[in-house]
């Protein structure tokens, strides 16, 4: 498995295929990708609604299993991984960071981020100190025990970074981190993110419809017709760091 730290490889997805049939007939969303990620790196995912951003996101996160193909997390291949190990893998490897916050209403702040810790056994007092840290660095120490409800939107989505964070993760996946938020509030917390992506080595990608957030990326990748094209450096076809992987039985 990768080591953390340094400029070591966080993600490498090769040749990745994906599609659903939806009444009788079989729609090809990915095709071919190839997408590699380092430490510390915040990749940006364009491209115009239901294009393939979020499945791209879901088979890069195994919340989706993929057509053919290859994803490597950490140095660790998810293909052939049996439903408990995946889940493994994504408490400890992933974090996900959605446009709503999927906050549990009835559990604190607090709670709420030590959960991913608890779900794996972690003792509910190292869990504790560990989450009120990461909230106190989020900015949230005075709201530790407030429900969701009683939350700010930019507040919420704080306390779901913190969730995504808790477990050290080498890759952080954002799905549209800041589509429910007004521009300020938004801003901040995609400076959060991407602060925080350098401080801990994270690979980090993200999909959005917000240019002024992509730029704000090492690099821009839109998705067109199932392929990626790296728009920071105009390569065509891949935005892997090799050459693009061609389709099955070329």
């Amino acid at each position: 498995m990768a080591e953390k730290g340094g400029n070591c490889e966080r993600l490498r997805a090769s040749g990745i295929w994906k599609s659903y049939r939806t009444e009788g007939e079989e729609i090809q969303v990915l095709r071919g990708l190839d997408l590699e990620v380092r430490a510390g790196e915040i990749v940006a995912v364009v491209g115009v609604s239901r294009v393939g951003k979020s499945t791209l996101l879901h088979v890069l996160g195994a919340l989706d299993r993929l057509d053919r193909g290859e994803v490597r997390v950490a140095g660790q291949p998810l293909h052939g991984l049996s439903a408990d190990a995946l889940a493994a893998v994504r408490n400890r490897q992933i974090g996900f960071v959605f446009q709503f916050h999927y906050l549990l209403p009835e559990f604190s702040a607090l709670e709420n981020v030590m959960m991913p810790l608890l779900i794996r056994r972690t003792d509910p007092k190292e869990a504790s100190e560990r989450s009120r840290l990461l909230l106190g660095e989020l900015g949230l120490g005075d709201r530790l025990g407030h429900v969701p409800s009683r939350l700010s939107g930019g507040e919420q989505q704080r306390v779901a970074i913190a969730r995504a964070l808790v477990s050290s993760p080498s890759l952080l996946l954002a799905d549209e981190p800041t589509g429910n938020l007004d521009p300020h509030t938004g801003t901040g917390v995609f400076e959060l993110l991407r602060t925080l992506s350098k401080s801990r080595g994270m690979a980090c990608v993200v999909a959005t419809h917000n240019e002024g957030l992509a730029a704000g990326c090492d690099r821009i990748i839109s998705i067109c017709d199932g392929r990626l094209r790296d728009v920071s450096s105009g390569s065509p076809r891949s935005a892997g760091r090799e050459g693009p992987t061609p389709p099955p039985g070329a």
